[in-house]
């Protein structure tokens, strides 16, 4: 399996962006049929569900608490992490790795996930660079790769995991189960 990086400390902002980065190379791999299409999924699946549960866990709250993002941000960013996981689970459902259903899959996740960094990185990560000070956003920095550490050994990008997630999200209204 290709190596998550798994720093232990930095600031949250940087290191947020720094898995936004890796996502758009694994999509790459994802789209780009002489690479390990399974491998760069099964990657993509650990990091992403470790990245956007340990946010909601640990990021969104204390940038609430902190008077950086509003309420309606943070849940609109948790929407979109649910849109993204019902798209994840998508393409892990798919059987094999060269079919049109994978590659529709592919561009579906690609199209949620693409359009969130967009708006996390403008709409919280810009208000968390100028709002929190820099102490605190080191130390969620590594309160958050702790948790994404904690998540990652948990095998959280199982499809088991997944489903367990997206059916979460299902309860909490925050994806219809009519996608699926």
């Amino acid at each position: 399996m290709t190596t998550i990086p798994r720093p232990t400390q930095g600031d949250v902002v940087e290191l947020i962006l720094d898995d936004h980065r890796f996502f758009e190379r694994l999509l790459r791999d994802l789209r780009d049929a002489t690479a390990d299409r399974s491998e760069a999924r099964a990657t993509l699946a650990a990091v992403l569900i470790a990245h956007g549960e340990a946010e909601e866990e640990m990021v969104y709250p204390q940038l609430r608490r902190k008077d950086a993002i509003d309420q309606h941000e943070q849940e609109h960013g948790e929407e979109e992490h649910a849109e993204g996981n019902q798209a994840l689970l998508d393409l892990l459902e798919c059987k094999g790795t060269d079919t049109q259903k994978f590659d529709d899959a592919v561009e579906k996740l690609a199209e949620a996930l693409n359009h969130h960094i967009g708006e996390e990185e403008q709409t919280i990560l810009n208000p968390a660079r100028t709002e929190v000070g820099e102490q605190v956003r080191h130390d969620l920095g590594g309160r958050w790769l702790a948790r994404r550490s904690e998540l990652l050994d948990d095998d959280c990008g199982s499809i088991t995991s997944v489903k367990k997630i997206v059916a979460r999200a299902e309860r909490e209204g925050l994806v219809s189960d009519e996608g699926s």
